[in-house]
């Protein structure tokens, strides 16, 4: 595959597994409960669209900012990857996930659309490592223009997936239940943790590759 492509699916399968629509929906469902569907549907469009929005701000921003400060792109892998694998090793506890957040109740479906659905719960500190992560792999990210734009695409469909799933959270969870969203979220969270220990060596192979040339000559 070529980088565009690379980067799009490693950026959708990364934030999919981040985002985890399967452990946001109990949060979703207990906020809206007694709602009727209209207003499940508008909570879930405007929560994915918030998400979307900071998402491209980040990409846009956070490429914008390594350029500018000159920030190494390893250290972008290494910090990126640490809070990938740190989500990842907590999602194996019981006790961590996001089901347990526990938003006001009384809180209006209007209310709830940006915190907590949008940030942090689609929107958070795993996320930015994702994209920022990704971007890093662009090196003139203002001339390179595809593979930017595959990981808007990834972006964009990732968002749209986890529409889908919160439009159908009902149905799903009465398909698989609880165990199965547990099951779910166990295995996410290896891949999660397994992603961010690949970026992390990624970040110190490049940070120790100019040491290794000064050796050489």
């Amino acid at each position: 595959m070529n980088q565009a492509s690379t980067l799009f699916v490693g950026t959708l399968t990364t934030l999919l597994a981040i985002i985890n629509p399967l452990e946001v929906m109990p949060v979703y469902l207990q906020l809206l409960s007694g709602h009727d569907r209209a207003t499940h549907l508008r909570v879930a469009r405007k929560a994915c669209l918030y998400a979307l929005l900071l998402l491209f701000f980040f990409l846009v921003f956070g490429t914008a900012l390594l350029k500018v400060f000159d920030v190494p792109l390893s250290m972008v892998r290494i910090v990126g990857g640490i809070i990938l694998m740190r989500i990842g090793f907590s999602l194996f506890d019981p006790s961590g996930g996001r089901s347990m957040v526990a938003p006001d109740p009384a809180a209006s479906p209007e209310d709830i659309c940006f915190v907590p659905l949008a940030m942090p719960l689609m929107f958070g500190p795993g996320a930015i490592a994702t994209v920022m992560g990704m971007a890093s792999h662009v090196s003139h990210p203002f001339e390179n223009l595809l593979p930017v734009g595959a990981i808007a695409a990834a972006i964009v469909l990732t968002m749209f997936t986890t529409y889908l799933v919160l439009a159908f959270a009902p149905v799903i969870v009465g398909r698989i239940g609880p165990r199965g969203i547990d099951a779910a979220t166990r295995i996410v969270g290896f891949f999660v943790a397994a992603i961010g220990v690949g970026l992390i060596f990624q970040g110190v192979v490049q940070a120790l590759e100019p040491y290794r040339l000064g050796l050489a000559h």
